[in-house]
């Protein structure tokens, strides 16, 4: 699968408001803040680009379903199902 970012980049610094009481729950279980928001903004920018994508290339999409709905596949022919 193609990656979406750098993953060699530098680390950056940011400052974040997040609830205080999730913040405190999340530290007494020693949970890796940096690696749990760079895993969920990964999943996220993911399904950004993927949503994206199929926006951009809906009419291509579309067209070429059009197409297969009435002239059926190349593979057909050779299907054994």
């Amino acid at each position: 699968m193609r990656e979406i970012f750098n993953k060699d980049a530098p680390k950056k610094a940011t400052n974040l408001s997040i609830n205080s009481s999730l913040l405190a729950e999340a530290k007494n279980l020693k949970v890796n803040l940096s690696a749990t928001l760079e895993r969920a903004l990964e999943a996220e920018v993911r399904q950004n680009k993927r949503q994206q994508w199929l926006e951009e290339n809906k009419q291509a999409i579309e067209n070429c379903n059009r197409l297969a709905e009435s002239g059926g596949l190349f593979s057909d022919k050779h299907r054994n199902f």
